[in-house]
């Protein structure tokens, strides 16, 4: 695996004294992008140092499992979504949530305008992609909460070749990084790069089926004995994602310079979008709301994703809500409520 981060400095401890930072390992869903731009902010700006925290951030990949990373003990803080780390708690991994930094789903279905599906009643007698994989429960539950009969669903690979080949009549898509590869495709009968016109778009999180996603976990073993260390790996991460809600561009320029593999544009394009993933929100940043989480409970059984509800110990808030205190007696803004979701050019391939 990868690792990203600043050299390691000593800083200044009380009465003068020096004292070396706590070494932390933040294990990502996948590799360098935008959807994990505050955490690369946040070691770039200087904030965990801040905190007296070493921080280096473990690139993910298709056979790396975020959950279980943080399960064994090769990183103590994990970015997972909700569904698949509750699985993982199911087969003992013994994790607890502790910043929902997502308020809000990113996963679409998207058509074709022409095809007249604008409504999940549209997809009876469709062929409709997915991943599989734990991706395809919002829109499985979904076609159970509307009735929806003789759907054909079938695996789709992870990117949008099926719905630009009409392959589907429905694809599977992360608003932040799939839908945008569509817009980056040229259609070849004008020439043009296709244009949200060209699409329809049913957002789960309209349909109610929505799962919360992005979220920050940690082995309650670890945390028994580090709590002062997560609310520090909190605050200093939550200033990252502030810090990119307000300089976009530069958060930007920061992944960029850890290497993804797609361009500037579209790099552009998912860290707007993921900004509104996160913001506004209401209770503070990383603060969860009780209400998406028990949707994501009801969708989560209701699939048969998780065999009971977990409980209330699945998460906490107490140590987001006391990071979320101190950045607001910093001044900082730590709800986003004023937010506003910026026009965002994409070039072809994202370039």
């Amino acid at each position: 695996m990868e690792g990203w981060n600043l050299p390691h400095r000593d800083i200044a401890g009380g009465g003068g004294l020096w004292r070396r930072q706590e070494t932390i390992n933040l294990q990502l869903q996948w590799f360098a992008q935008a959807q994990f731009a505050g955490y690369y902010a946040a070691v770039d700006q200087g904030f965990y140092e801040d905190e007296g925290l070493d921080v280096t951030i473990l690139e993910g990949a298709v056979e790396i499992v975020p959950q279980q990373v943080v399960a064994s003990g090769q990183a103590q803080f994990g970015i997972a979504w909700v569904p698949k780390a509750l699985v993982s708690n199911e087969q003992d991994a013994g994790l607890v949530n502790i910043g929902q930094v997502f308020q809000r789903s990113g996963t679409l279905m998207v058509s074709w305008a022409d095809t007249g599906i604008s409504e999940p009643a549209d997809w009876a007698g469709k062929t409709v992609g997915n991943w599989g994989f734990g991706n395809e429960y919002e829109l499985t539950a979904a076609i159970e909460k509307f009735g929806v009969g003789d759907v054909n669903l079938i695996a789709q690979n992870f990117d949008m070749e099926a719905l630009l080949n009409r392959e589907v009549d429905a694809a599977e898509a992360m608003i932040y990084n799939e839908y945008a590869q569509v817009l980056e495709a040229t259609n070849e009968e004008t020439g043009s790069l296709y244009s949200p016109n060209d699409l329809n778009v049913i957002d789960f999180n309209e349909v109610g089926t929505a799962m919360l996603q992005d979220s920050i976990w940690v082995s309650e073993t670890w945390l028994a004995d580090n709590e002062e260390t997560a609310e520090k790996f909190l605050k200093a991460t939550f200033r990252g994602w502030i810090y990119c809600r307000d300089n976009p561009d530069e958060c930007v320029d920061i992944v960029l310079a850890a290497g993804p593999t797609l361009g500037r544009s579209h790099q552009t394009w998912q860290m707007n979008e993921i900004n509104g993933l996160i913001w506004p929100s209401p209770g503070g940043v990383g603060v969860m709301d009780q209400t998406l989480w028990d949707q994501t409970i009801e969708v989560a059984t209701g699939q048969n994703v998780i065999a009971t509800d977990p409980g209330s110990g699945a998460f906490r808030s107490d140590l987001a809500e006391k990071a979320v205190a101190s950045l607001n007696e910093d001044g900082l803004d730590t709800t986003g409520s004023s937010w506003v979701r910026a026009s965002v050019t994409l070039n072809p391939g994202g370039e």
